[in-house]
């Protein structure tokens, strides 16, 4: 491409968004980042990638719920917190980590991130574009049937637990709704497109926002 372009795909579970992200960049030639921020993240800072997982677990188990007074708190504005804070391990300052290294990708090279947040960290970033993949709920159950061993009321319900911590997970650090689609420059449904078509939905947008010549 003939600039770093970065595309942040948030995605329902079973909707097929780490596919259509990994497709997208195979395509482009360019890398693809999810879970492995963590380890980046841990690399950049010294703390142990025990301590991001941690920090993601009390998200998936509700725990930062428990002092509603803390909510806003968390929200990202930028920066990070030096070593020789109290707070440097906090979850805050993790999240702040993760967010320096997706910054530090998008002023580097081209790539695809999925999760993280990263459209909201982007979002003042001219050559990021966010995506939110979904899907309506049979698509998604017969998609997450895939990858896991239960079915019926159990898959549904895997699903929904899944989904309310990515949700949770948003708007703990951005204080903002995940399925608002204002959040996002595309909204994509996979049940209605098929992959191979939401990655050329996402390559036409590139082409209309920053020229036709911008896949050369």
């Amino acid at each position: 491409m003939k600039r770093n372009i970065v595309i942040a795909i948030a995605r329902q579970y079973g909707s097929g968004g780490r596919t259509v992200g990994e497709m997208l960049a195979d395509e482009l030639g360019i890398n693809y980042y999810d879970n492995g921020l963590v380890k980046l993240a841990s690399e950049l800072s010294g703390i142990s990638e025990t301590m991001f997982v941690k920090a993601d677990e009390n998200i998936l188990n509700g725990k930062h719920l428990l002092d509603k007074v803390k909510w806003k708190k968390n929200i990202y504005k930028g920066g990070i917190i030096p070593p020789d804070s109290d707070n440097f391990t906090s979850m805050k300052n993790l999240f702040n980590y993760q967010a320096e290294v997706i910054k530090q990708l998008a002023e580097k090279e081209s790539c695809v991130i999925v999760g993280r947040c990263a459209d909201f960290v982007l979002k003042d970033y001219e050559n990021a574009i966010s995506v939110f993949v979904h899907a309506d709920h049979d698509f998604l159950m017969e998609q997450a049937a895939k990858k896991q061993a239960v079915r019926g009321e159990e898959l549904a319900k895997t699903i929904e637990k899944i989904d309310k911590y990515r949700s949770d997970y948003y708007e703990y650090y951005t204080g903002k709704k995940w399925t608002d689609a204002l959040n996002y420059d595309l909204c994509l449904d996979s049940g209605k497109l098929g992959f191979k078509k939401c990655v050329e939905a996402i390559k036409a947008y590139m082409k209309v926002r920053y020229g036709n010549d911008i896949l050369d």
